[in-house]
C-alpha cells in the first residue's frame, strides 16, 4: 500500500491531498491573490493529516509540484516537500506541473487535446500540448498572439484551461477553440501520476532535486 502526500504550489492554488494507492482520499485547496502558501501550506498538511488520523510517519513518500509556474510558489512547495523527506527518509516524487493538469483535464473532457497554460506574465504563457494524457510538444514559454495554434486547431479540438488560457480566449477564435475558465493546478490532480511513479521507483535526489521554473527569476522593483 501506499500512501502519498501530494504538495501543488506553482500558481496562487495552495492545496495538499492524500491518495492511497492511487485513489484521492482528502484534500484541501486555497485559491488566493495573496500568494499566502507560505502560511497555509504546512497549516493544511497538518490539518489533513490530522482530519484523517494520521501523521507524517504513515506516508510513504511526498509529491511535489515540480513547475513551471511562480518562482515564489514553486521554492516554497519544494523546499517543504524536501524537508519533510529529508528529515523523515521518505522518497520524494516530482510531477511536472502542466502534466498533471493534464491528466485532471482528460478525466472531465475525455478524448480531446489538451493545452494547460499558466500565466507568465503580459501575453506569455507556459504551456504544451497533450493527446491522451501524454506530451505531445515540449512545454515552452509562448507568447500568445491570433495566429497560435490554429494549424492545430484546423484538425483538433484543444481544450485550453488554466490562468494562462483565462486572458488568452479572445484571442483564440476557432469553433474548435475550448475554454475551461478560473482552472488552476491542483494537488488532487497529481494523485495518478504520483502513484505511478511510486510504483515505478521514480524518485528525486532530496538533496539536489531543484524546481523546473523554465525561465530564468527577474526580480521586479520592490514594493513600497
Amino acid at each position: 500500500m501506499a500512501l502519498i502526500l501530494c504538495i501543488e504550489s506553482a500558481t496562487k492554488s495552495c492545496s495538499v491531498a492524500l491518495s492511497l494507492d492511487g485513489d484521492l482520499l482528502h484534500f484541501k485547496e486555497e485559491i488566493s491573490d495573496k500568494y499566502s502558501h507560505s502560511e497555509q501550506l504546512t497549516v493544511f498538511i497538518e490539518e489533513l493529516l490530522k482530519e484523517k488520523n494520521l501523521s507524517m510517519a504513515d506516508v510513504d513518500a511526498v509529491a511535489v509540484s515540480k513547475g513551471p509556474g511562480s518562482y515564489t510558489g514553486l521554492r516554497i512547495g519544494v523546499s517543504t516537500a524536501k524537508g519533510m523527506c529529508y528529515a523523515l527518509d521518505k522518497p520524494l516524487i516530482a510531477i511536472p506541473t502542466l502534466d498533471a493538469m493534464a491528466c485532471g483535464m482528460s478525466v472531465e473532457l475525455p478524448n480531446k487535446v489538451y493545452c494547460p497554460m499558466i500565466d507568465a506574465r503580459r501575453m506569455e504563457v507556459y504551456c504544451a500540448l497533450y493527446s491522451s494524457q501524454k506530451e505531445a510538444t515540449p512545454t515552452k514559454a509562448l507568447v500568445i498572439d491570433s495566429n497560435s495554434f490554429q494549424s492545430q486547431l484546423n484538425f483538433d479540438e484543444i481544450v485550453f484551461f488554466g490562468d494562462g488560457a483565462d486572458k488568452c480566449k479572445d484571442l483564440l477564435i476557432h469553433e474548435n477553440a475550448i475554454f475551461v475558465l478560473n482552472k488552476y493546478p491542483s494537488a488532487k490532480d497529481m494523485v495518478t501520476l504520483s502513484h505511478e511513479s511510486f510504483l515505478a521507483s521514480d524518485f528525486e535526489d532530496v538533496a539536489y532535486f531543484e524546481p523546473y521554473y523554465l525561465k530564468d527569476f527577474v526580480a521586479g522593483p520592490p514594493k513600497q
